[in-house]
């Protein structure tokens, strides 16, 4: 576009105008925007700093007094650091961004002053309007732009400027900044502490305070015994800056407890025990400090079991023990390992195992020597830690090894909370040894006598702390008179065991005929054994079998009829006395007597005293029927007397279950109230007639026992002069082997360095064999003529004299003192040898003489009972034989299992006690 051509342009016929503001107004305006720019943006910074050093200030002045808490903290950073951050910006905004053209300074200026910024706001919009020349004047424009520069020129545009406050806040930032310098002055480490809270205020920094607490061992929550008193200790750093002379606490609202500080720096605190969970509230000096303390109940154990893992030898599988109750006994060299269940998880747990000394006696020197040094008692293992495992709320500890010492074992604890175990539990391990197994016969007397064909059935047992092994029994036997026998000598396995059987029990059926064992006295006991190594079988309380010949059971079967026969003239004398009494009640009193107190009191009396003698009647049927069936076994016991046996146990039945009795009922029947004195009188009268039968019967059976009793007499005589012929003639045998063995006893004398020992035994032995026998021939020869006054039988009588005439005792005398000096060895047998002849022909003139005297008529009622008792007898001894058999067959079956338990594990002769 040319000047000179106003209608050329864009807008043909227009001639387009710009007026630009004049240079001496714009520079005006320019000053007045730099300084307004100035001035703002120098508030706006003052502002920023003033908020930061304020919030700084105010977190710093509550650190004094309490601990700021963190999310007022960044409250307050966030109030302080938004002065800076929003306030100082939106003014920057407001001020510098909002003032950049003429047009908004003029609308600032007009606020001040209205009209010259009514004309700055017209030159303003002036200089961008495009008018053409027709319709404005440019002249016009520019003299009214150079009339408002000079009207602006006569103002003062920083007049115009708003309020500014920055001095205010200057001296607001200074007197801060003043302020922050004294604090850090005075209290550096407080103003430190502060301006790291201020700029972290989510860190876990904890308040500065001029009294620092060591509160390190303290967590929060803090946990104390349930209902216990506990004790809190705070103790004040090295570092603190004052150390309050005491300091103050209180439990939630209760009262406050003050406490002094110690000689240690450190402030202890009592409480009394709490059960509800509260604060705890800590003063000393400026800090203040408060802690959670919630009370739990301690941990408990719970449950403690042990396993026991015995010694390798009992082959058993470990044990499981309830040691709840604190003790425990295991085996010596046991292995014991707990294991223990709490009501907590645990923390930590420890315990000490500690060696207590043995309760055995110490061994002093024997009385009179000296004790030179003092005696010591067994060395103690040394005390070691028990080492344990804990997993959450269980512990398990190594395997403890147990000796002959007993073990105390201490246990503590702490669970997850710190809270310790009420106190330490004490656990006591008892070491006891393996007893030696037990065992026992049950079910037989400690003395037996049988025959060789009789069988013995009764339990043996065996018991043992651990597990048995075996159980059998042993025996050994001993001739009473001389015999070219070897004694007896045996032992049978009843039953094998295992390592947890800890009671073996058998049924034993010893038959001594199975066994080959002929009459002797035998010593018979139960054995066992247990697991422990090297220790050997150990007997019971042994029993003696006497093995009797049938004459000796014959004399032992004598001896217990007569013990019996006694006691039944017992019976008789004392129902004799009861009928005396009987028979003064009956004539002293009249029937109406009979009916009064002191009547009935003796007549009561009386009834009692026969029921005691029927009572002791019918004991005696039973002996007499035992014995009955012994006799039944001898077969050399005669027919006769078996049957006058069987009449007397017959009679005892009657008398002690039917006439007594009845004798009792008509004294009972005396005595009742409702019967009439005419009737109590009949009543007692025939009482004492039934009396007097049943005493006589008694008096009968007295009879026909004594002549059972000759008979079993004089049968035993025939066997006593066999026996006494068979030891002598077991003598005679033995000096005649003794002078043909390859070192003759001829020649020897004895209690010399010359004898052979063998046969100064031998001597020994015959001599007291000899010493018996002439004893027993003595008692034989005197038994003889007292039962000839007895019997005034006429064969007695003749062996009586004969023996008296032959001067037996005497040679028998003889032949013992030659065999004791063993000068007439030859001599001495061939004596003994004659000796036993001539008790033989004795024994044989007596045995023919025993079925003498007796045929008498057949045909009558008595010779059928004998042809029936006859018949009932040998049925009795019929069945005993069959019985007999059966239990040998036991017996022999015992015995071929113990062979083959003896092939499986040897046998081994237990040591005797």
């Amino acid at each position: 576009m040319s000047d000179s051509d106003p209608n050329s342009g864009s807008n043909p016929g227009h001639d387009d105008q710009l007026a630009p503001i004049p240079e001496e107004l714009k520079n005006q305006i320019s000053e007045f925007q730099e300084k307004l720019w100035k001035v703002k943006i120098t508030e706006a910074v003052l502002a920023g700093i003033f908020g930061l050093i304020i919030s700084f200030l105010i977190v710093f002045i509550i650190d004094r007094f309490v601990a700021t808490p963190p999310l007022a903290r960044l409250g307050i950073l966030l109030a302080g650091t938004s002065l800076f951050a929003v306030f100082a910006p939106l003014m920057i905004c407001r001020w510098v961004y909002g003032h950049r053209r003429e047009g908004q300074l003029a609308r600032l200026i007009a606020k001040k002053y209205p009209q010259l910024g009514d004309r700055l706001l017209g030159v303003v919009e002036l200089q961008d309007q495009q008018e053409s020349r027709k319709s404005l004047s440019p002249e016009l424009r520019e003299a009214a732009m150079a009339h408002v520069t000079q009207q602006a020129g006569k103002k003062d545009m920083s007049e115009a400027l708003p309020i500014s406050h920055y001095k205010k806040l200057a001296v607001g930032v200074g007197l801060c900044a003043l302020l922050v310098v004294v604090g850090f002055y005075i209290a550096p480490k407080a103003g430190t502490n502060a301006l790291k809270r201020w700029f972290l205020p989510l860190s876990d920094t904890d308040r500065y305070t001029f009294t620092q607490l060591n509160l390190s061992g303290i967590s929060d929550p803090y946990i104390v015994p349930y209902d216990e008193p506990f004790v809190l200790e705070i103790p004040l750093k090295e570092n603190s800056d004052e150390r309050p002379d005491a300091a103050r606490a209180r439990y939630g609202l209760q009262s406050w407890l003050e406490t002094p500080l110690s000689e240690n720096g450190t402030y202890l605190f009592e409480f009394t025990g709490q059960q509800a969970s509260d604060t705890l509230t800590l003063r000393a000096g400026d800090a203040i400090h408060k802690i959670r303390i919630e009370p739990e109940i301690r941990p408990e154990l719970t449950d403690l079991e042990a396993q026991v893992e015995l010694p390798s030898y009992l082959e058993l599988e470990p044990r499981l023990y309830d040691l709840r109750s604190g003790s425990v006994t295991v085996l010596s060299g046991s292995k014991v390992t707990l294991n223990g269940s709490f009501s907590r998880n645990l923390a930590k747990a420890n315990g000490s195992v500690t060696a207590l000394p043995s309760d055995a006696p110490i061994t002093l020197p024997p009385p009179g020597e000296n004790i030179t040094t003092p005696a010591k008692l067994p060395e103690l293992p040394e005390p070691y830690a028990l080492k344990l495992s804990v997993d959450d709320d269980k512990i398990i500890t190594h395997a403890i090894e147990v000796d002959t010492h007993d073990l105390e074992i201490p246990i503590t604890w702490t669970d997850v909370k710190g809270l310790d175990s009420p106190a330490a539990f004490q656990l006591k391990i008892r070491s006891a040894r393996d007893e030696a197994p037990l065992s026992y016969l049950q079910g037989i007397d400690r003395q037996v006598a049988i025959l060789a064909n009789q069988t013995l059935e009764f339990e043996v047992v065996g018991e043992d702390d651990f597990g048995l092994k075996e159980l059998g029994l042993i025996w050994q036997g001993e001739f009473t008179k001389p015999s070219a026998e070897e004694p007896a000598k045996g032992s049978l396995v009843l039953k094998t065991g295992a390592p947890d059987l800890t009671r073996l029990n058998e049924m034993a059926v010893f038959s001594p005929k199975t066994h080959e064992i002929t009459p002797q006295r035998l010593v018979l006991a139960a054995y066992t054994q247990d697991y422990l190594p090297g220790r050997p079988k150990v007997l019971s309380e042994p029993i003696v079998i006497y093995i009797l010949t049938p004459d000796e059971h014959a004399q032992m079967l004598k001896k217990k009829f007569d013990r019996l026969i006694g006691e039944l003239e017992d019976a008789a004398r004392r129902e004799q006395n009861n009928l005396d009494i009987n028979r003064r009640l009956d004539q002293k009193n009249k029937p109406e007597d009979l009916q009064k107190e002191n009547a009935k009191k003796e007549l009561a009396a009386q009834e009692d005293a026969e029921d005691r003698n029927a009572e002791k009647l019918k004991e005696l049927a039973k002996k007499m029927e035992e014995l009955f069936k012994e006799a039944a076994r001898n077969e050399t016991i005669d027919q006769d007397t078996m049957k006058k046996m069987s009449d007397t146990m017959q009679n005892m039945k009657e008398l002690g279950e039917q006439d007594l009795p009845e004798i009792e009922q008509k004294l009972q029947d005396s005595q009742n109230e409702k019967s009439t004195p005419e009737k109590s009188k009949k009543d007692l009268k025939e009482a004492i007639e039934k009396q007097k039968e049943a005493l006589k019967k008694m008096q009968e059976t007295i009879q026909q026992a004594n002549k059972a009793n000759e008979n079993f007499e004089a049968s035993t005589f025939v066997n006593r002069l066999k026996r006494a012929a068979s030891d002598e003639s077991a003598i005679s045998g033995r000096l005649i082997s003794a002078m043909t063995g390859d070192t003759p006893i001829l020649g020897s004398t004895p209690n010399t360095d010359s004898i052979d020992p063998a046969h100064e035994r031998l001597l020994k032995k015959l001599g007291s064999q000899q010493k018996s026998t002439t004893s027993d021939v003595r008692w034989i020869q005197e038994d003889l003529g007292r039962f000839y006054t007895r019997t005034q039988k006429e064969i007695h009588k003749e062996l009586f004299q004969a023996m008296k005439e032959s001067q037996i005792d005497i040679k028998l005398e003889d032949l013992q003192r030659r065999i004791a000096e063993n000068g007439h060895a030859f001599i001495s047998a061939n004596q003994s040898k004659e000796l036993s002849k001539q008790l033989s022909e004795w024994a044989k003139k007596l045995e023919g003489d025993k079925s003498g005297g007796g045929g008498g008529g057949g045909g009558g009622e008595g010779a059928r009972e004998e042809k029936d008792f006859e018949f009932m007898l040998k049925v009795m001894r019929m069945v005993q034989t069959e019985q007999d058999i059966r239990a040998r067959t036991r017996s022999l079956e015992q015995l071929m299992r113990s062979v083959e338990l003896r092939k499986a594990r040897p046998f081994e002769l237990p040591k005797s006690k």
